[in-house]
């Protein structure tokens, strides 16, 4: 047996064992939980991928960020021109030793919290992105129990995106899927400031 015939039935197992699997699953009912985690650089970014993939097919997308400021993005600049489809709401005031204030930062990850409560409930939603919750749960500013009444009470067409480093075990049980970005190597350690185009 030649090498390329040799690969030609390797492939066709691999299809039909694919095949088979996508057979056996089933659509869901409801919304995905997504959670999108680990040290290494691109949390947020997956989630705007996937913005930009629900936006592609025409859904309504929200967004809620928990942490991070008011500064210009080129994410948020581009994501402007999809006004009719997308709402976006920055509650963050910044990084968490900016504020150096516990009763802020709570009072203000909670008020975030609340309006995602009622994005994730309105039924108004295909997805929705809280933006760096997990940090907000690893300061405990918000318990695991009311993010997770939150998800639950969620609309059944709603699926939702949760980002942020040291993502709580109890959030990762119930979520459908959880990814883990591992950092290998970072250009800010060899002291290199953050790039336009490429961190915000």
């Amino acid at each position: 047996m030649t090498d390329a015939t040799a690969h030609t039935e390797k492939m066709k197992l691999q299809q039909a064992a694919h095949r088979q699997r996508v057979k056996a699953a089933s659509n869901p009912d409801r919304g995905l939980v997504l959670v999108y985690t680990g040290e290494g650089k691109g949390k947020s970014s997956s989630a705007f991928g996937v913005i930009a993939r629900s936006l592609g097919w025409g859904q309504k997308v929200g967004v809620v960020q928990f942490i991070k400021g008011t500064w210009k993005t080129g994410e948020r600049q581009f994501f402007s021109k999809f006004e009719d489809q997308l709402d976006w709401h920055t509650m963050g005031e910044g990084f968490t030793w900016d504020t150096q204030d516990l009763e802020r930062d709570t009072a203000s990850a909670r008020a975030a919290f609340a309006k995602a409560r009622e994005m994730l409930e309105s039924g108004d939603y295909d997805l929705v992105v809280l933006d760096e919750i997990n940090i907000a749960l690893r300061y405990d500013y918000l318990s695991e129990n009311a993010v997770i009444e939150g998800l639950r009470a969620r609309s059944a067409r709603t699926s939702v995106i949760l980002t942020g480093r040291d993502a709580k075990p109890e959030i990762c049980g119930y979520a459908d899927l959880v990814s883990e970005m591992r950092a290998i190597k970072h250009p800010f350690d060899a002291g290199i400031k953050a790039v336009r185009g490429i961190d915000f």
